[in-house]
């Protein structure tokens, strides 16, 4: 082991020791001890509960936490506490609380406006006669187009441009004698390969 990781581990294990062997009653850096947990003293009577019917928000529910009280009684009245309408509020920040099962339709203006929606409202007033007449025409007119394949279709030919006649210079007689065809770069690159 290294000396660093000697001295890490000493360290670590004073301070430990220390926070161990420190008394109770000094109070620890991290913040408060937690309080003591309170003893039933065996002398004292059992608090006079009222009905768990008459309770309201006002009331009194200090007695209910009493050590000596029944965990039923006490849980009954801290539903009773909590089923009151003032804690039963949604603050709406929640997002998840609407009922998305129920839908929630376009208005009537919006939809006169979509394309799409006046095609779907065309249709469901259609009658089946008229859905019949309307499937057979989209069917003829599908038939009706000449559909040629790709490699039947006639080539299609680009009209080159070509530069005006009065700005093409002819050579003369006698240099258009000494000259060679230049070689096509595509053909001479085939050669060297």
């Amino acid at each position: 082991m290294s000396a660093d990781r000697e001295e890490f581990l000493s360290r670590w294990s004073r301070l430990k020791r220390e926070v161990k062997e420190q008394s109770p009653d000094r109070e620890s850096p991290q913040g408060n001890p937690p309080p003591a947990p309170r003893a039933a003293d065996p002398d004292t009577p059992l608090p006079q509960l009222p009905p768990l019917e008459d309770l309201t928000l006002d009331s009194d529910y200090r007695d209910f936490f009493h050590p000596k009280v029944d965990e039923k009684v006490r849980l009954a009245a801290i539903k009773k506490l909590f089923s009151d309408p003032h804690f039963n509020v949604m603050d709406g920040l929640d997002t998840y609380i609407d009922d998305y099962s129920k839908p929630d339709p376009l208005p009537a203006a919006m939809l006169a406006t979509l394309r799409q929606a006046q095609k779907i409202i065309a249709w469901a007033k259609e009658t089946p006669e008229e859905t019949e007449a309307n499937r057979a025409a989209e069917a003829a007119e599908l038939l009706a187009v000449p559909v040629t394949p790709p490699d039947q279709a006639a080539p299609t030919e680009v009209p080159v441009e070509q530069p005006p006649a009065a700005a093409v210079e002819s050579p003369p007689a006698a240099q258009s004698q000494n000259l060679e065809p230049l070689p096509n770069p595509s053909i001479a690159a085939e050669r060297k390969s």
